[in-house]
């Protein structure tokens, strides 16, 4: 009897299986995972202060036509500088996904697997998100 070349022999060679990741390797891929959330922790708190600054020129101006009994009308500097820094943080919230997916392509195989980086790179990509909706509404609210 022939063998079929499409049924597995017994003397075909087993998969290899990959070796497990050293102490070294797990290390540095802990370190890009930390870095990736140290990136989106400070990215949301550019987010933060830009909405801070925005509402606190708003505050300000509210004392204002409180102590003067008059109306004040004017944006002011507050609420531009404010929607600056939340569009920082949205950029440094795309620069951190970007990064953190060129780190774990470039990485070794099985230990960055794209189900290990997804999380990250959703993370981010949601609060750059969340980020240009709370710039249009800084805009938008004060217009």
């Amino acid at each position: 009897m022939t063998a079929n070349p499409s049924e597995p022999s017994d003397t075909a060679t087993p998969p290899t299986v990959p070796a497990p990741p050293t102490s070294d390797e797990l290390r540095t891929f802990l370190a890009g995972q930390r870095t990736v959330l140290a990136w989106i922790r400070t990215a949301l708190a550019l987010m933060g202060f830009g909405f801070l600054v925005a509402r606190f020129g708003l505050f300000l101006r509210h004392l204002a036509a409180i102590d003067r009994q008059v109306n004040v009308h004017t944006t002011g500097f507050s609420l531009w500088m404010g929607t600056s820094l939340v569009l920082v943080g949205v950029i440094v919230n795309v620069y951190a996904a970007m990064r953190h997916r060129h780190f774990a392509r470039h990485f070794r195989s099985e230990l960055s697997q794209t189900h290990h980086s997804l999380f990250e790179i959703a993370l981010a990509l949601f609060l750059a998100l969340l980020g240009l909706t709370m710039a249009a509404y800084l805009v938008i609210v004060e217009h």
